[in-house]
Order: C-alpha cells, then structure tokens, then sequence
C-alpha cells in the first residue's frame, strides 16, 4: 500500500557541483571508542581534489599466502562447523584477510558519492511523513476491517522509513550540519519510540567494532560459555521465531546477553561523561512522546490509538530486528567473527550482507545495500547503490551478491529461519571463528 503511494513521489535527483570529503578521520575531537582495539585503521579525511586514475585503482591484485599462512588458516577453521571441508571444496576462505585496503575500496567509489544534500535529504523525510500522515487519515476515514490489516503492513513499513532517515542523522550523512542532523533525527526517532542520541551511540559502537565477537553490539554471537548459562525461556526469546523479531523495545532498556546498560541511563557503561547531556536530552523527547500516546490514548480510546500506532510500531520493531539480523547473519555459507589481533575494521566489515527487499528498497532508502553503508556510514543512502557497483570489482569474492527478491522480499523469511535454527553460538576460544549449533534447540525450534 505504502509503495503505490509514495511510487511516483521520489525526490528529484541533484546536479552536483562540489566535492566534499567522505570518511571522517577517528582522529576528530568529535569522535572517540567505546572499546580499545588497536587493530581499528587510520580513516584518513578523503581529499576529493586529489585526481585518480579511476580505471588503474578500480581492482587490487591477490596476495598469495604463504605455506604457514596457509597452514595456520586451516588450524584455525578446523572442526568448526565442518568449515574446513566447505573451504576446500569453495577454493575461497572469508575468513582470510583480503588482499586490498580500504584506501582501495574508498578510492573506486565516485567523488560524488560522497556529497551530502541536505535538500534531498529533507525531501525524503517530507516524503515520508507525508505519507504516514496521509495513511493514518485514510484509515480512520474508511473505517473498514477489511482495510485496517493493509494498513498496519505499510505505516510499518513507513514508521521503518522514518527510522531509516533518523539512522542517516545519527551517522551524520544526512547532512554536514550536526545541529540539522540533531534536530531531524530527534523528531524521527521520538515519534517512533527510540531515543535518538543514546541508540545513535550504540549503534556506532555496533560500526566501530562490527564483525568482533566481544565488541560488536548488534545481534553479536554469544560465546559457548554465555549461552549455556541460559535458561530456557532467554534461549526461546532469543532464538525461535517469533520472539527475536520483537526484541528492539528490550534491547534499548536491558542489551544484550552478557551485556548490561540502558540506553536511556546516562550513567549506562554504553557512554561517557561528555555524553551524559545528550542521553538525557533523547530520554526527555522519548517520554515527552510516551506522555503524548498517553493522551491520545484518553481522548480517542486505547483501541483506536492501538490500531492506528500500536500495531504499526511492532511491525515497525519486526523490520528493525529482521533486517539487523539478516545484514549479519543468514547467508548460505558460514561467515566468520573475529577476536584479538584477527579483528580489523576492514575485515569485520566484510562480514556484512547486502539484501534485496524489492519494491521495498525506495521505502526504506536502500538500506539493504548495508556492505559499503558499514564500511563508509557516512555516504547518503541515496549514493549507496552506485557505490556499491562501483566497488565491486575491488571487492571481489569478499562481496556477496543477495539474491533477487519479488515485489515483496518474502524470501528472506527462509534465510531468518535456517539461520536462527544453525547459528546459536561461538566458540569461547580462536580469533577467527563461525557460528554453532545445539542439536536440541535446534530440534526444538522445527
């Protein structure tokens, strides 16, 4: 419903006619780790002016590795999941550094990719505003249980839009404007119930350390040791559908397993004291929200204010989570997580998947281009899908094509259910290491 709507409503596209500078260098006073890890590499400030030979840097030749290499990579997969003889029989190991830099990648990508317009930003958030606004009248108007289900899938749909949009402000690619990018991400993420500052904080841990088993924040495996100490009911939650697709709303109050915080506590170990102003300004707009439901729900009746945002938001919550997980787990092949001095930026980064949603992707500003979105967050969505192309011939192997989907992406609901029957734990030891299984929960979740 959502798609035919807002079909013929895509933003002009812009001429552009500057350059500006893509990754921002760790080295700004802006920008800090939550976690120390000396493996993370010098994101140098792009200089758009410097001229390139496009064609020669568009490919990196492949490093042979040598006997021990080879030897110490064989060690290390051995009896994991069977992944020696899937290597074998592949004749290519993901889990192996690859044979370019991310100077190589970030140098095939278009110097306009880079360019962040505000304008076109904006236009996208009238877009879909307008839209969610445009749904809510036409439910109310028509009144009709036939019409009430199809509108709970597509102002879902578009409350994941707006998420999407606040997800581009918190990464900065919304525009170069911090207070702009404040602003906008705080109205977006307040009226869907997400505080915008403290899960933007979270989120770039989740960047900054994606693909490293301890670190990662989003949907990180849990070692051997962690998931035994659960109980029944934590592993049912986590793992059978569909429990896991409901979890953003206690994610953002308690983490993860073996993690704790709140993402509205300024005290939570998720920040630092210089944060502290900005946690407490997102928890204020949140409950200025939750007190405006509130009030809604005594002036129209809890019923009405449930069938117009209740529903809307839990399907909201089930594409945040779904799509999450599928950007990081699911693929036909196993994909490795990485500890200790096998842990990179790059590396890590390479362990993300691109997905195709169909008519899905302009709804939700192709989200599901997510491989170059990790490795450089702060290209717009907008430029995601050229950059991707552009850098495939350097990613070679290390890139892995999703598969096509329909109109509508009901593939990927096999993909979320094969993985979280086979992909419940890690190893508590090894640097480079692939998802398990437990037989009985396994058994259990068929």
């Amino acid at each position: 419903m959502a798609g035919f709507i807002i079909s013929g409503l895509k933003p002009l596209p812009c001429i552009y006619d500057r350059p500006v500078a893509g990754v921002i260098s760790r080295s700004s006073s802006k920008s800090r780790f939550l976690t120390k890890n000396k493996n993370f590499p010098d994101l140098k400030i792009l200089n758009p002016i410097k001229s390139r030979n496009w064609g020669l840097n568009v490919s990196a030749p492949f490093r042979v590795a040598s006997v021990e290499e080879d030897e110490g990579r064989k060690e290390r997969n051995h009896g994991i999941n069977g992944f020696e003889e899937q290597e074998q029989e592949a004749g290519f190991d993901p889990g192996a550094p690859p044979p370019f830099k991310l100077a190589d990648i970030r140098a095939a990508i278009p110097k306009h990719c880079w360019v962040k317009d505000p304008w076109k930003s904006m236009s996208y958030v009238v877009r879909d505003v307008a839209v969610v606004l445009g749904l809510a009248a036409a439910a109310v108007y028509v009144n009709n249980w036939i019409v009430w289900p199809l509108y709970w899938a597509a102002q879902g749909t578009m409350f994941w839009a707006l998420f999407v949009l606040g997800h581009d402000c918190g990464h900065g690619s919304f525009s170069n404007d911090p207070k702009l990018n404040s602003v906008v991400g705080h109205l977006l993420h307040s009226s869907i119930l997400v505080p915008y500052h403290g899960w933007r904080i979270s989120h770039r841990t989740h960047h900054q350390n994606h693909g490293h088993v301890e670190n990662d924040e989003s949907w990180h495996p849990l070692s051997e040791k962690i998931y035994r100490s659960l109980d029944t009911l934590t592993r049912t939650l986590r793992f059978i559908l569909p429990f896991p697709m409901l979890a953003f709303p206690f994610y953002l109050w308690n983490r993860s397993p073996g993690k704790s915080g709140s993402h509205f506590d300024p005290s939570s170990d998720l920040f630092v004291p210089t944060e502290r102003k900005d946690v407490i300004t997102s928890t204020l707009c949140w409950t200025a929200m939750a007190a405006f439901l509130v009030g809604l729900g005594f002036t129209m009746g809890p019923m009405q204010l449930l069938k117009l945002y209740g529903i809307p938001y839990w399907i909201f919550v089930m594409w945040l989570d779904g799509v999450t997980y599928l950007h990081h787990h699911g693929h036909e092949e196993k994909l490795p997580w990485y500890r200790g001095k096998e842990w990179s930026y790059l590396r890590g980064g390479l362990t993300t998947l691109d997905r195709d949603y169909g008519w899905i992707n302009n709804i939700h500003h192709d989200i599901g281009t997510h491989v170059i979105h990790h490795l450089f967050p702060q290209i717009p969505h907008y430029h995601l899908v050229e950059a991707t192309e552009a850098a495939k011939p350097v990613l070679r192997k290390y890139y892995r094509e999703p598969e096509q989907s329909g109109p509508l992406p009901f593939h990927l609901i096999g993909s979320l259910m094969r993985s979280l029957k086979n992909d419940h734990y890690v190893s508590d030891t090894g640097d480079v290491v692939y998802y398990q299984t437990d037989p009985e929960l396994k058994k259990n979740a068929s």
